[in-house]
Parts: structure tokens; sequence; C-alpha cells
């Protein structure tokens, strides 16, 4: 379960991390990024993330799972009260779209917690 919640959250990091890397001009100017070397830094550094959470799967230890868990749990807590606060403004299915990658996000952290195997079970 635990190798699952790395695969699932590096499936939803990296292809992010590829969009916001390679951002097509007309996206750009509906989003109104102004500075675009912002995004490119951005999705970057999510392309780089989701390579580590695969890579990280092969063997989960206590360090990169407490990253996944930490990762997980930052990105809800920037997204979920921008979401409440200026969610009205979004069109309703980008709302209900980041809503569900917020849910998910910190369902995989709260999985990745309670998978991760305890010392009293390896003795």
């Amino acid at each position: 379960m635990l190798r699952a919640a790395f695969w699932l959250t590096a499936l939803i990091f990296l292809p992010v991390g590829l969009f916001l890397y390679f951002l097509p001009v007309d996206v750009q100017l509906a989003l109104g990024v102004s500075p675009m070397w912002l995004a490119r830094v951005a999705g970057g550094i999510l392309t780089v993330w989701g390579v580590f959470l695969f890579a990280a799967s092969a063997a989960p230890d206590l360090v990169k799972t407490g990253a996944l868990v930490g990762a997980n749990l930052l990105t809800v807590a920037t997204l979920l009260p921008a979401l409440l606060r200026t969610g009205e403004q979004m069109p309703d299915g980008l709302r209900l779209a980041l809503l569900g990658l917020t849910g998910l996000l910190g369902l995989l952290a709260v999985v990745a917690i309670f998978a991760f195997p305890s010392r009293r079970y390896r003795l």
C-alpha cells in the first residue's frame, strides 16, 4: 500500500510538472501567468519531485515516506485555503478538479502514514 501511495502521488506531480514546464502560450495567456520563468521553475521542481517519488517507491524508508507525507500535506495546506477563499470565481469544473486533487493528496498522505510498517513488526 505504501508503494501505491508513492506511485499515485508521482502520477499526479509528474504530469503537472511537465505541463507547467512546457506551458503552452494560449494557456499562459488564459491563466495570466506573467513571469513565464516562474511556471517553468515550478514545472521543473514538480517534475523532479515526481521522478524522485517513482525512484523512492522501490525502497521506501522513514525519510522518503516523511518527505511524501510532508509534501502532500503542504500541497493540501496551500491549495485548500485558496480554493475555499476564491473558489467561487473559478469555473465549476476546475474547482471540482482541484478539490478532488486536494482530497486525493490528503488521502495518500494518510495512507502513507498508516501503511509504513512500525518497528514492532520488524523484530
